[in-house]
């Protein structure tokens, strides 16, 4: 079998195509399947089968979409209660794809309606394990106590992910594949491995989650400084298992203004272009969540600070943005919500001062500094011990506790995240000078 990886790196997420005999199978994929159309075109495959692995949290699955322009048919665990047409999926089930036979496991943990999806030819065995068993480590428990079908307590899916490990890969070779959902900087797990696949023998002897240990063991370790939860993991998980609409058409209808004067009062305004130019000229108010490089965060900083119902508007650097900018939003499901793309080609009245650094090094007590860091990257030691620390995601509920008596200096750990912190601050604490740390924060580490 011929199995190709597909990596989008701002979201950390890996998605697969599986061909054998001229046909093609796919596991997890992205919003967009035309990445996903041009592999089958290029290896003259028909796409027959899709497979989800759990109804995702931190991404919008293009299932229902290659369903209905391919026809292939849809594979889950009947624990989803999925929505749209499908074909239960759990132990004891099978599908053949040319040479290649397709089984299920079911191993809740992650989710409670978590499945692996196992391909054999042969000899050679691959998993596809979702958010199950990541390299290094295993997806996360807490994800599923207020959103999806099917809720569950932390804890419960903790000792689930426990029987989990302890029992389903049992007879499983030692050479068999292991194809995770996600890798290192995906916010579904912790501490994973950068690699993008293993062994399973490999996991058994270096992934913690295999090691032999109690269950209130493991449970005290999965449980134990998981990041934060971005608002729109809930919203993902509800409309993965309804299925999404054709991206292509939920895109293009957005509408697109050249008109500033357009634009609604009172609405959100994110501005993605880079911090400088930000800071030089701005619609007043906006929030700058930088979209300048594929890799950055971009889709978990916008799900994380734009809550999911909540209408915006999008400021574009040019017209020529505009496609790439709809891709990425799309890709969380925020499209629904998302007003206006607006280009803005001309000066505008907001701005923002640049930090005097020199300053800044010779006088820190004159500012009140805020650590926009994750509650666990401040616990392993601030840069400034008079900072009062707010994680970004919780930065708008919370700038009541910023004193305005000195001018205020926002900071993260690498200049990506501050440049969306002190546009917060800006915005809500009007009045008070707010500069921006930017990358000079690695001068002070």
């Amino acid at each position: 079998m011929i199995i190709e990886q597909f990596n989008d790196e701002a979201l950390a997420h890996y998605s697969y195509a599986i061909v054998s005999e001229g046909e093609m199978a796919l596991v997890d994929p992205s919003r967009n399947p035309m990445p996903y159309y041009k592999f089958a075109e290029e290896n003259n495959a028909k796409i027959v089968a899709v497979f989800e692995t759990h109804p995702h949290a931190d991404f919008i699955s293009s299932h229902l979409q290659i369903h209905e322009e391919t026809a292939a048919t849809i594979f889950v665990s009947k624990l989803v209660g999925a929505d749209y047409d499908h074909k239960s999926f759990d132990e004891g089930d099978t599908f053949e794809l040319g040479k290649v036979t397709f089984s299920a496991l079911n191993t809740p943990g992650h989710s409670p309606d978590s499945i692996t999806v196992v391909a054999k030819e042969e000899n050679e065995t691959a998993l596809f394990t979702g958010d199950t068993l990541f390299i290094g480590n295993v997806g996360r428990p807490d994800l599923r106590e207020n959103a999806g079908n099917m809720k569950a307590k932390r804890i419960d899916l903790a000792k689930q992910m426990y029987n989990t490990m302890q029992t389903k890969f049992n007879d499983l070779p030692d050479d068999a594949l292991v194809y995770p959902a996600h890798g290192a900087g995906s916010l579904c797990g912790k501490n994973m491995s950068s690699d993008s696949s293993s062994t399973l023998g490999n996991e058994r002897m270096g992934n913690w989650a295999f090691k032999e240990q109690t269950e209130d063991e493991f449970v005290d370790e999965i449980l134990k400084d998981q990041p934060f939860i971005p608002s729109y993991f809930g919203f993902d998980v509800d409309i993965n298992k309804a299925g999404a609409l054709n991206v292509q058409k939920a895109k293009y209808n957005v509408p697109v203004f050249l008109n500033v004067d357009e634009v609604e009062e009172g609405l959100t305004i994110v501005d993605t272009r880079g911090g400088d130019d930000f800071k030089k000229s701005h619609l007043p108010g906006s929030i700058n969540i930088m979209a300048t490089s594929p890799k950055q965060k971009f889709e978990t900083w916008l799900g994380a600070i734009i809550q999911p119902e909540e209408a915006f508007y999008l400021v574009a650097p040019s017209v020529e943005d505009i496609d790439a900018l709809l891709e990425r939003v799309a890709k969380i499901g925020y499209e629904k919500h998302l007003k206006a793309i607006i280009t803005v080609a001309e000066d505008l009245e907001g701005s923002t001062e640049f930090l005097e650094v020199d300053h800044f090094k010779e006088n820190p007590s004159a500012y009140t500094i805020v650590d926009i860091r994750n509650t666990s990257e401040v616990e392993e030691g601030k840069f400034f011990e008079s900072a009062i620390a707010i994680p970004l995601n919780e930065l708008r509920d919370r700038t009541d506790e910023i004193p305005t008596d000195k001018p205020v200096v926002v900071h993260c750990a690498g200049g990506y995240r501050s440049a969306a912190g002190s546009s917060i601050v800006d915005k809500q604490l009007n009045g008070i000078k707010v500069f921006d740390l930017s990358d000079a924060v690695n001068d002070f580490k």
